[in-house]
């Protein structure tokens, strides 16, 4: 009986052990995706000339985060699904469970976070990272 109790304190233990305070939360990912689905939105709203007032996203749910570093900072790789609910001037539009592809890096005094953009340079093996702070 002691043995099974020992067992489950370790578990308990080491469990808190692995989970990472500097992970980025649900909130924190939904405020970097909000602000990439603004900027594809205001893109979008020049060249087609649309008049989008709003958007929602809603249920968000991350499938993977994948740590990597990025220019010799902590980063993230996410994805998941959201739902998106975009209010023209006379209707509504509204997507299910799209899916998402972002980038984060904990900046290096590790009180902020930013939403990071990859952009291909013809001739360059690597990509240029631009960078968002996400508020």
């Amino acid at each position: 009986m002691i043995r099974v109790i020992a067992i489950c304190l370790l578990m308990v233990f080491l469990s808190a052990c692995n989970s990472n305070p500097l992970t980025p939360t649900n909130g924190l990912v939904k405020k970097a995706l909000t602000l990439q689905v603004e900027q594809t939105q205001q893109q979008l709203s020049q060249q087609l000339d649309l008049n989008i007032k709003s958007f929602e996203i809603k249920h968000l749910a991350i499938n993977q985060q994948k740590y990597q570093t990025i220019q010799t900072l902590p980063a993230y790789h996410i994805r998941g699904t959201y739902d998106l609910t975009m209010k023209l001037p006379k209707r509504q539009l509204n997507q299910a469970k799209k899916p998402f592809e972002l980038y984060m890096q904990l900046q290096k005094e590790g009180k902020t976070w930013r939403l990071l953009q990859a952009e291909k340079v013809s001739g360059e093996l690597e990509p240029i990272w631009r960078s968002y702070l996400i508020q």
